[in-house]
């Protein structure tokens, strides 16, 4: 990366994007943070939430966000969680949760996870997530005999344009990489910034998953890294990579 574009983009919600942040920081990496996904709790979560949890075995979590939502919606902290991945289990264990087991990658990492600890007769499965879920959980695990009752606590929605400091960083050429985390992030970019696609021709764009890189396709970006395993620190070490192989001034 050149002294000048040394910033990275981190399009994550404002609590997880902090965390990324801070870990660019130790690499000597500036970050620029752009939520394009408000996360929003819905308030009937607490209400709802109760009736399901009645004998239950685990919850499963595919998104930091739904732990954080699912943490708000209960006081019960007794509960076994089955995480999709690390940072998704970072946030539960910060909400409270002791019991607590990432499968450390996706959606099907997470069914086989369930799959291979938990017995159907045990009881059902509760998961926490947002009005918009990616993966079949339901079918890989109903298909092994589970039954999963999904919960909806909370709602990502879309922002509606880029900020005015994130489009003139653009157009500055101050930004050498982007982080997306989710299909979803990446297609809301997509769409925000077709006005200043060109300037992307100048950013590395680096996915967490095949799914999200395809959602990014739509822009002229200087390469599409996709992490060698869906999860923040593969993302990280990814971007180290570029840091580390493109020559300074």
């Amino acid at each position: 990366m050149t002294a000048r574009a040394r910033k990275v983009l981190i399009t994550r919600s404002e609590s997880d994007a902090a965390r990324v942040a801070a870990q660019l920081a130790a690499r000597g990496l500036d970050a620029l943070i752009e939520p394009l996904l408000a996360i929003r709790h819905l308030p009937q979560g607490a209400q709802v939430l109760t009736p399901f949890l009645d004998g239950v075995q685990a919850v499963l979590l595919t998104s930091a966000n739904g732990a954080r939502a699912f943490a708000a919606a209960t006081p019960r902290r007794d509960l076994k969680i089955l995480a999709v991945g690390d940072a998704t289990a970072a946030a539960a264990r910060n909400a409270g949760f002791a019991d607590v087991t990432s499968a450390n990658g996706k959606v099907e990492d997470l069914a086989a996870l369930a799959i291979a600890s938990l017995k159907p007769a045990r009881g059902a499965l509760v998961h926490a997530a947002g009005t918009v879920t990616a993966g079949d959980l339901a079918g890989l695990v109903g298909a092994a005999g589970f039954t999963l009752r999904r919960v909806v606590l909370y709602e990502a929605v879309p922002a509606e344009r880029l900020s005015d400091s994130i489009r003139e960083a653009f157009a500055r050429g101050e930004i050498a990489a982007a982080l997306f985390f989710s299909p979803r992030t990446a297609a809301t970019f997509v769409r925000l910034a077709a006005p200043i696609g060109g300037d992307c021709a100048r950013v590395a764009a680096l996915a967490l998953s095949p799914a999200v890189a395809s959602s990014l396709r739509g822009l002229p970006w200087r390469s599409i890294i996709v992490a060698a395993a869906p999860n923040e620190a593969a993302l990280i070490e990814a971007l180290q990579m570029i840091v580390e192989t493109e020559p300074s001034p």
